[in-house]
């Protein structure tokens, strides 16, 4: 029997207009909530802690590189330390605020998160579950 996997999605991928400028930027912001690249071919790279799990890359089809509205990626992340410093990083590296580093009770009371929109435009964040208070709470 196989070992079960501890995520439901096996990777996302977003395109950039800028692959030097965009790979600079996630070196950066993802190093400070312990992701680094797994792997790298011409035009992509893959990030994650163990396996390739969030793609940057040029568009496989040659077109340009745009923005899906209402999509957005969020990295799990330990605690409301590493929310922050992930968006402290992402505006050091030229990103842009879309929401600062907080609770969010219409997520519910264990939730923060920070969010941001990278130099592609693309919605980034970092999330924080607290789960002692979601025990606490009878949710989790």
């Amino acid at each position: 029997m196989s070992e079960e996997v501890p995520s439901i999605l096996s990777h996302v991928s977003i395109g950039t207009e800028d692959f030097e400028r965009a790979t600079a930027f996630y070196d950066r912001v993802l190093a400070s909530i312990g992701i680094r690249r797994i792997m790298e071919h011409p035009g992509a790279v893959a990030y994650g802690k163990l396996y390739p799990e969030f793609w940057v890359q040029l568009p496989f089809d040659g077109r340009r590189a745009t923005v899906g509205n209402g999509t957005h990626v969020a990295f799990f992340v330990a605690s409301k330390q590493e929310v922050e410093a992930f968006h402290r990083e992402g505006l050091a590296a030229g990103g842009e605020d879309d929401g600062a580093p907080g609770p969010r009770e219409d997520y519910g009371a264990p939730y923060y998160g920070a969010f941001l929109r990278d130099l592609d435009g693309h919605k980034i964040e970092a999330t924080f579950w607290d789960q002692k208070l979601a025990s606490e709470l009878g949710m989790g």
